[in-house]
């Protein structure tokens, strides 16, 4: 596992487009945004797009309700800066109408009588089109004038949890039945050929926690079947042990020396009720199985064989300055 204390060389140099997945109640949101902030370091400029409809972004950085537009959430370090993006289906596919078919107000009153929503429900494979579509257009998007420098250096996408990633990521597959040749079908190739390319690394968030891990495991399976290329394996909120290695092996056991436990509360000042000793044992006994439980799991994430990286439980939960913790951490660690 990336454990370094100081910032170290990216593990990601050339990737354009990180896709963040996980089992949902994982932190994928959390880890999404403090990985913009991070990618947004030394004066860079990182897109966050959110395409589930939760304003997820804008909660954590205490922003209001994002609209269908590009709008600066937070200063990277060193000068760079964080834009956010929450894509509306309806408002991506009537760009698309626009910029294919040169629809304009038509395209406009289209909504009006509910025929997006009518075309996005009856082929909802095209609604996933259209988002990664949006997205495809800003890892490419570049600047106007001689440089035709990219308008981002990178694209964090908080994408659908582990269950449905391979599908919203294979919109090829979604568009066969769609359409054969025409613009639809140009465009789902040119997607496909960004998201199976070196430029993209799908993420995956877990817990330390049997089902998180077993969908990370699916999750990493799923993708490399699919041509996707699976990226590292973040691990979410992370609890430090609080005993040595021997303590814990001996109150696993049951074995921890009653005496000793109650002779160093009192030498520490603490005064407790024999019964309360007798609780206090039992809690070191969970903590010990619990830390049990997180090494097995952490021993069937490294047989994954992607670089793993960790984030430590936030007690008081998580606000901008939280984010920004977090994303140094992924810098030290080598993740951006």
């Amino acid at each position: 596992m990336a454990s370094d204390s100081g910032a170290r060389e990216s593990d990601w140099e050339g990737v354009r487009l990180h896709v963040v997945t996980g089992k949902g109640g994982t932190g994928k949101t959390t880890v999404a945004a403090a990985l913009a902030i991070a990618l947004s370091g030394e004066g860079r400029r990182t897109l966050l797009v959110e395409v589930e409809g939760r304003q997820g972004i804008a909660q954590l950085f205490d922003s209001p309700p994002l609209p269908y537009e590009e709008r600066t959430v937070a200063v990277g370090p060193g000068g760079g800066e964080v834009v956010a993006l929450a894509v509306d289906p309806e408002e991506a596919l009537l760009e698309y109408l626009d910029m294919f078919y040169k629809l304009g107000r038509a395209g406009r009153a289209l909504r009006k009588i509910g025929a997006i929503d009518f075309a996005t429900t009856i082929a909802p494979g095209m609604r996933d089109v259209l988002i990664t579509g949006k997205v495809y257009e800003a890892v490419r998007r570049r600047k106007a004038g001689r440089s035709g420098a990219h308008v981002y250096d990178a694209v964090v996408l908080d994408a659908p949890p582990t269950g449905r990633i391979a599908r919203f990521l294979g919109v090829n597959a979604e568009v066969a039945g769609l359409a054969k040749v025409g613009p639809v079908r140009g465009q789902a190739d040119a997607i496909m050929g960004l998201l199976t390319s070196p430029m993209t690394a799908v993420h995956v968030v877990t817990l330390l926690e049997e089902m998180p891990v077993q969908e990370t495991a699916d999750a990493v399976a799923e993708l490399a079947a699919a041509g996707l290329p699976v990226g590292g394996i973040i691990v979410n909120a992370v609890r430090e042990p609080l005993l040595k290695v021997a303590d814990l092996t001996a109150a696993a056991k049951g074995r921890l020396p009653r005496a000793e436990v109650a002779d160093g509360l009192a030498a520490a000042g603490v005064s407790v009720r024999d019964g309360a000793i007798d609780g206090l044992l039992a809690e070191v006994a969970e903590h010990a199985e619990r830390v049990a439980l997180e090494k097995a799991q952490r021993r069937t994430l490294k047989g994954l064989a992607r670089p793993t990286y960790e984030l430590p439980l936030l007690s008081e939960g998580v606000d901008l300055g939280a984010l920004y913790e977090l994303a140094e951490r992924l810098c030290a660690q080598g993740a951006a």
